[in-house]
């Protein structure tokens, strides 16, 4: 049995939650700013997952990116920009570091 085919044997049962159509629509945006279903975003709480938005996921991505380069500006010039790439690359962490930091909080 591969692992898809455990998983949905896994899924059939059903829980019930009533909550106030507010919170349903908050959790919904959740999920949905995550990029998963509702149904995931609860079993993922209920497992204390850690859920990462994709849009965190997508800047994480691209302040790495952006690393990269200043690293190349950086060896491709000898160092003549030194205190410049240092003062970006010291932004950059602080940056990923937020959203690390924002990510364990929720």
């Amino acid at each position: 049995m591969t692992r898809a085919q455990n998983a949905q044997e896994i899924k059939n049962d059903f829980v019930k939650l009533r909550l106030p159509h507010t919170e349903k629509v908050l959790l919904a945006e959740e999920a949905d700013i995550a990029g998963i279903t509702l149904s995931e975003l609860f079993r993922s709480r209920a497992a204390n997952k850690v859920i990462f938005a994709r849009t965190d996921m997508a800047m994480l991505r691209e302040l790495r990116r952006l690393g990269g380069l200043l690293k190349f500006v950086h060896t491709s010039s000898g160092g003549a920009y030194a205190s410049q790439t240092a003062a970006a690359l010291t932004e950059l962490r602080m940056a990923i570091r937020g959203l690390s930091n924002d990510n364990q909080e929720n």
